[in-house]
This record gives structure tokens, C-alpha cells and sequence, in this order.
């Protein structure tokens, strides 16, 4: 088998298991806070929650990114991947929201293992296939993150959310040591100078095709963050019962990844040929509509259908995102360039999840799938004004 192939299917299964880690418990803290007894101001304490991670995230991306050059992207990963573990397991013995806030600002410090391992892929293969490689690794997350909710959701009305937490430390501990054994990173050229992260930013900001997707992917992680805080709750909802609250909120979240995992490799090949950015134009349209779409419905299998039709299109969008990364980007700045675009997906992860929690606190909840919906096709209007730019690449070297 050909190393880039082999190399692929390693971190298929790395990323699979640490999406299914992170899926496990993550969409659960609203329902974890009811039940160390938060229940004054729930929606406002999983925002902060929520955003904190990302928030410490986007300040250290771009230094990782910077190490990622320097010494390789496995490092890289296997770091962030032991530091999820230990946040994980330190997670099942919380008593109250503060010691969760300094967890998720200790996860986003440290963590990066899917970013890592996008920006190896990203580097690591034929240009003909990257289109092919990344929505695998896109169809990865998706799968684990179908699987991650039912079984933490499942684990979770066993024998508790504590459990829960242990468990995904464990499955993410796995994951890393996958990555320690079998995956080879080939094509590395260490970067040999000094430089610095406002340097970083300097070189992004005079690349106009990086600099619109760095944009893009602020706007679009803000849009979908803005539900996440809201979601389990609102499921519980439209359920009508709080009994098997966990698993029934853990099943509605898996059926965008489902969508994912059946059709991100369509997306792909099909970008390999006409291009990411009519790929990213295509799956905006249709992850804004489907996402407005789900205000109509006030029963949750209605409601269930359509989630799964915006997760068919939606799918799309991530993916073509990286691999504009990749196209607009040279080589010897593709760590540095992933780190930024990790450090702009942070932002609107942070941002993202506190306009949800303020909505959801104080709106009628579908308040925050129209703003959702209403950003998504705002970022899709901006692919379409910018498509000279997006589908121009940077050819000269990066000022290391």
C-alpha cells in the first residue's frame, strides 16, 4: 500500500475515535450542568463553557502551528491528543461549572488532534487526490461523531455522565497511540527560520485567496456554534419528556454526521474536478436553507428529517474549506496556514456559542436557527462575489 493511502486510513481511524471522544460528552454539558445543579442561568453557563475552549484555542493555534513547521505534524498531534486525554479523564471528577471552564480552557490550549492530522493529510498527498483525501478525513469525524452521542448518550443514561467523560479519555488515549505506531510523515522539510506568529499573520494577510477563506471559515464556525449550546435542550423540547433526555439528543446529533459519512466522499471527488470552491458555493446554499428549514417544524421526527437533509449538504462545506487551504497555500507554510485557519475556526467557535446562549436565554430558541441560517447564506453570497480569488493560489514561498 502506497504510504499516503496507509497514512490515510491511520488517521481515519485516529480521527474517528477522537471525534467519537469529543461527541461523547461535549454536546451533553448543558444536561451535565442540570445535573451538578446549575439551574439558575443554564443556557448563559454553557455558552461560557462552549466558548471558553475555543477562545484559548485561537490564541494558541497559530504558536502550535508555528511548532508543526518546525518539528512535524505528528508531534503535533500526539501532544494534543494526550492532552485530551487528561482533560477528558480530569472531567469525570468535576463538582461544579468552574472546574469545567478551567478543563475546556486547558483543552483549547493544548488540544489540535483533527487539525493536526488535516494539515499531515494536506500535506502528505498527491494534489490529484486531496479533494478525495480530505472529505475521508471529513467523513472520519462525521462517522465518530455519529457514533460518539449514541454512545456517550447511552452511557450517560447507564451509569451516568461521569462514565461518560472516563470513557472518552480512554478512547482518545487509543487514538494517539494509533498514531505513535503507524503513521509515517513523509514529506517534511523543516522550517529553519526564526520568524514569529505576527509574521504569520503578515504573510496570511498579504495572500488574498488565504485571507478569504480564513473569513469564510470565522463566519461559517460562528454559524453553526451559534446552535450547540441550545440544541440538547431544545430536543428535549420537542420530545415532550425529559426521560432519556441524553439519548434522544444523542441521536438527533448524529444525524447530520450519518448525512456526512454517506455523502462527504461524493463531495470530494466531485471537488477534485470542478473545484472546492463551487463544492463550498453548493454546500453554504444548502446548509443555510436546511438550516431555516428547521424552524417549520415543532414535532421532533420532522424535525429529524430535515437536520439530516442539512447535514447532505452541509458536509460539504469544511472540507472544500481545507482544501482551499491547501491550494492557496505553499508547502513550507501549510502548518502555519492550517494553524491560522484553526485559529479563525476558534474565533467563531467562541463567538459562536455565546450569541446561542444569549439568544436561546432570553429569544424564543428558533431565533437562533434564523441567525444561523441567515449567516450561512451571507458566507455563501461571499464565495460567489469572491470566486476569482478563491480559486487563485499562492505560488511564491512563505517568508519563514
Amino acid at each position: 500500500m502506497l504510504l499516503w493511502k496507509r497514512n490515510l486510513w491511520i488517521l481515519w481511524i485516529g480521527v474517528f475515535f477522537t471525534a467519537a471522544s469529543f461527541s461523547m460528552v461535549i454536546p451533553f454539558l448543558p444536561i451535565f450542568l442540570l445535573q451538578i445543579g446549575v439551574h439558575q442561568h443554564t443556557e448563559m453557563w454553557s455558552g461560557l463553557l462552549f466558548s471558553s475552549a475555543f477562545f484559548a484555542g485561537a490564541l494558541a493555534s497559530p504558536f502550535w502551528g508555528r511548532m508543526a513547521d518546525k518539528y512535524g505534524r505528528k508531534p503535533m498531534i500526539i501532544r494534543a491528543g494526550f492532552a485530551l486525554f487528561v482533560v477528558y479523564t480530569l472531567m469525570a471528577f468535576v463538582t461544579n461549572p468552574y472546574q469545567i471552564l478551567g478543563l475546556r480552557i486547558m483543552q483549547g490550549l493544548l488540544s489540535g488532534f483533527i487539525p493536526g492530522a488535516i494539515a499531515l493529510i494536506g500535506t502528505n498527498t498527491p494534489g490529484n487526490k486531496v479533494g478525495y483525501a480530505l472529505s475521508m478525513i471529513s467523513t472520519a469525524s462525521a462517522s465518530g461523531s455519529i457514533i460518539g452521542p449514541l454512545l456517550g448518550g447511552g452511557i450517560a443514561d447507564l451509569v451516568g455522565n461521569r462514565w461518560a467523560f472516563a470513557s472518552a479519555g480512554m478512547i482518545v488515549c487509543l487514538s494517539t497511540l494509533l498514531i505513535i505506531f503507524w503513521v509515517v510523515e513523509e514529506n517534511f522539510t523543516p522550517s529553519k527560520g526564526k520568524g514569529s506568529v505576527k509574521n504569520d499573520f503578515r504573510v496570511a494577510l498579504h495572500n488574498q485567496s488565504f485571507l478569504m477563506v480564513l473569513i469564510l471559515t470565522l463566519v461559517t464556525s460562528c454559524s453553526i456554534m451559534t446552535i450547540e449550546p441550545v440544541l440538547p435542550l431544545y430536543i428535549i423540547k420537542l420530545g415532550g419528556s425529559s426521560s432519556n433526555a441524553s439519548f434522544l439528543a444523542g441521536i438527533v446529533f448524529s444525524l447530520p454526521g450519518i448525512a456526512s459519512a454517506l455523502f462527504a466522499p461524493y463531495w470530494g471527488k466531485w471537488a477534485d474536478k470542478v473545484g472546492f470552491q463551487r463544492v463550498l458555493f453548493i454546500g453554504l446554499l444548502g446548509g443555510g436553507i436546511g438550516t431555516l428549514a428547521q424552524i417549520g417544524f415543532t414535532h421532533i421526527w420532522g424535525f429529524s428529517v430535515i437536520r439530516f437533509i442539512y447535514g447532505i449538504f452541509f458536509c460539504a462545506v469544511f472540507p472544500a474549506l481545507n482544501g482551499l487551504v491547501v491550494k492557496s497555500t505553499p508547502e513550507d507554510f501549510r502548518g502555519r496556514a492550517f494553524s491560522l485557519n484553526q485559529t479563525a475556526n476558534q474565533l467563531g467557535g467562541m463567538v459562536g456559542p455565546m450569541i446561542g446562549g444569549f439568544l436561546g436565554g432570553i429569544f424564543p430558541v428558533y431565533s437562533v436557527f434564523l441567525v444561523t441560517g441567515v449567516l450561512l447564506l451571507c458566507a455563501m453570497i461571499t464565495v460567489y462575489l469572491n470566486g476569482s480569488k478563491l480559486n487563485s493560489s499562492l505560488k511564491q514561498k512563505a517568508v519563514s
